[in-house]
């Protein structure tokens, strides 16, 4: 149990055809809400935070403490820092002691993209940590600064970039987006279907808040072993704390902690049910 390696988490989802849900988290409640959901279910889980949050939660803050919970937790969690820009960021990621990096390279030319992966999964290796990449361009952006169109994966590219760098997880673009839809994403099973059945790895999905549970069923036939959520749970930690001051003007900052704790376990609690995790620890 405890702390362990994203490639053993996705390992198991593979045989046992199940998504593992990667939540971000951006304190210590919705870190503690997180496990505690994992915890009652009885589900493996991965908790990251992107590169571009660290100007709110400071990596050497809040990465210590992520690494903490999970190697206290009562379920398998794999510590994750997702959508690495940098590789300052990422080494020192992998020097706290995350289990899984993920570079992003999708913004770049595809033989660009693969030099650089294989330049992080040199320095994984040190650390015996699982590395995740990116092929085509998932909508939106982490961060929301940025509105990018979908470029759908290309099940040739993804096939070559495996083969290139081994690579241990492979998010695709189906019509996915980061952030907020703002109509009901209609995601291109078609192409998810393809790469699966071309490329041998787990398959990642990300821009997972707002899709339906039936597509996201859906999407873990087709061989999606990672689900990225962040939008929901920061959503869903928001309204709870919005409930609290509209019950009460004189609630203290207690009562803030654990409706902050509860809003993450909530959404996490609920998104871990439709992956089919739930007694896979």
């Amino acid at each position: 149990m405890s702390l362990v390696n994203m490639r053993d988490l996705l390992s198991k989802a593979e045989k046992g055809k199940y998504a593992v849900g990667s939540f971000s988290v951006a304190n210590m409640e919705m870190l503690m809400g997180a496990i505690k959901a994992a915890e009652e279910l009885n589900s493996p889980i991965i908790i990251q935070i992107a590169e571009v949050r660290l100007n709110y939660s400071p990596l050497h803050l809040i990465g210590p403490m992520m690494v903490a919970g999970a190697a206290k937790a009562k379920v398998p969690v794999a510590i994750h820092f997702d959508h690495g820009l940098t590789l300052e960021k990422i080494k020192e990621a992998l020097e706290i002691g995350f289990t899984s990096v993920m570079v992003d390279g999708s913004k770049y030319l595809l033989e660009d993209n693969i030099k650089l992966t294989k330049e992080v999964m040199d320095e994984a290796k040190r650390y015996n940590a699982a590395v995740e990449a990116e092929i085509g361009i998932v909508g939106g952006s982490e961060d929301g600064s940025e509105n990018l169109s979908v470029l759908c994966t290309s099940a040739s590219e993804a096939k070559r970039f495996y083969s290139e760098t081994c690579v241990d997880a492979l998010a695709v673009a189906i019509g996915n987006a980061h952030g907020t839809y703002l109509e009901n994403p209609k995601l291109n099973f078609e192409v998810l279907d393809k790469i699966n059945k071309d490329v041998d790895v787990p398959l990642v999905l990300h821009g997972g808040t707002g899709i339906s549970n039936d597509d996201f069923k859906k999407c873990i036939s087709l061989g999606i072993r990672k689900i990225n959520i962040a939008t929901a749970t920061f959503d869903s930690v928001e309204k709870n704390i919005r409930k609290l001051y509209e019950q009460s003007e004189e609630a203290d900052y207690f009562k803030l902690h654990q409706k902050e704790v509860e809003g993450a376990y909530l959404n996490v609690k609920r998104h871990i049910e439709v992956f089919g995790s739930e007694n896979k620890a």
